[in-house]
């Protein structure tokens, strides 16, 4: 059997946050820049922490330079308030997802990592919060790239790197709850498993053609024989 590289999605996909992740970033944008913008009603489902905080503000009167001026400053804020006020009780994991994740881990030829629209520091402080975050050595965040896109090939030089083994694209699996998830799969060359757990509804997620798709990961047996079968 051939090695498989399978990426997780955090928010949606393996837990939700409760709203203190929200207020967290607003609370940030506040401070550093004066106003949240449209953080209160913003859609931030599959999309990049540094991309949310420049279309929030995209309507307040500030440029793009003096957001990106201050950007550093307001993403160390709102990790920092996140880190601070976030604690167990802010964090539900998804059905199936301790009984998936250590069926993976405990497979030899499976290599688990993420890839996420979280800045890296405040995406495992979800997952550590309920004991996940040593599932994945390694993973792809916003602080890599711009574009969700760009994150697959990240994640694949990383596996690559600590691994010393190459991971054709067909034999990465990338997991997740929105649309945005199953494109990065397929600009990649690799394989989307959709999950409705998230914002999106299964119907609304089947119509963009993942290769596979459950209602949760509830069913440890069925999403593993999947995961193992592309």
């Amino acid at each position: 059997m051939a090695n498989t590289l399978v990426l997780f999605d955090i928010d949606g996909t393996l837990l939700k946050v409760g709203s203190i992740n929200r207020q967290s970033l607003i609370d940030a944008l506040q401070k550093v820049y004066g106003t949240e913008g449209s953080a209160g009603s913003h859609d931030f489902s599959g999309q990049m922490d540094s991309v949310i905080i420049h279309e929030v503000l995209r309507y307040t009167g500030l440029d793009e330079q003096e957001i990106q001026d201050r950007f550093h400053t307001v993403k160390e804020t709102y990790i920092d308030i996140f880190r601070k006020q976030a604690t167990e009780k802010d964090v539900t994991l998804m059905p199936g997802v301790i009984e998936l994740l250590e069926a993976l881990s405990g497979n030899e030829h499976v290599t688990l990592g993420l890839l996420t629209g979280n800045f890296e520091k405040s995406g495992r402080h979800k997952l550590i919060l309920p004991a996940i975050n040593h599932y994945f050595p390694f993973g792809a965040f916003a602080d890599d790239a711009w574009h969700r896109n760009d994150l697959p090939s990240i994640a694949i030089q990383r596996a690559e790197a600590l691994l010393n083994h190459r991971f054709p694209p067909d034999k990465v699996v990338i997991i997740g709850d929105t649309e945005h998830d199953i494109a990065c799969a397929k600009a990649s060359g690799s394989r989307s498993l959709a999950v409705a757990t998230g914002n999106y509804s299964y119907d609304r997620l089947e119509r963009k053609l993942p290769d596979a798709i459950f209602p949760d990961l509830g069913d440890t047996s069925a999403v593993l024989e999947r995961i193992l079968t592309f």
